[in-house]
């Protein structure tokens, strides 16, 4: 196994910080932890997260693939349907996208769980890449 790279090292802090953006709001929910744990940011700022997080994971996917890891192409699946609902989201809060294209479900405990599973995948390139 290669060293570990600055890249490695900055695709886990990323999938650490997007994880905990999600795990915190919803352990908060269910009445873990403290309050403080509820926070709430604007559904506008979560999908641009979505978006391109989704992408610097398909970034980090293909990486993975170059290196002929297997996992890379279960990173890529995942990158590009998260990549998908947080576009989609972003151009339906422009007016571009209507209907069900607008992702207008995609809301709140919807996003805590996209930004867990983002962020693992991001937290096991860090691995991943170096494979």
């Amino acid at each position: 196994m290669a060293l570990m790279d600055m890249k490695d090292w900055v695709s886990g802090a990323v999938g650490t910080l997007i994880f905990l953006m999600g795990a915190l709001p919803l352990l908060s929910t269910w009445g873990v932890g403290p309050g403080w744990f509820a926070f709430n940011l604007p559904i506008a700022l979560l999908s641009w997260v979505v978006a391109v997080g989704g992408f610097y994971l398909i970034i980090n996917s293909v990486i993975e693939i170059t290196n002929s890891n297997i996992v890379g192409w279960i990173s890529f699946g995942v990158a590009a349907v998260i990549t998908t609902i947080g576009i989609m989201k972003v151009l339906g809060q422009f007016g571009k996208v209507s209907g069900i294209f607008a992702m207008d479900f995609v809301s709140g405990i919807i996003f805590n769980v996209i930004f867990i599973i983002l962020g693992g995948f991001l937290m096991v390139a860090t691995f991943a890449m170096e494979m």
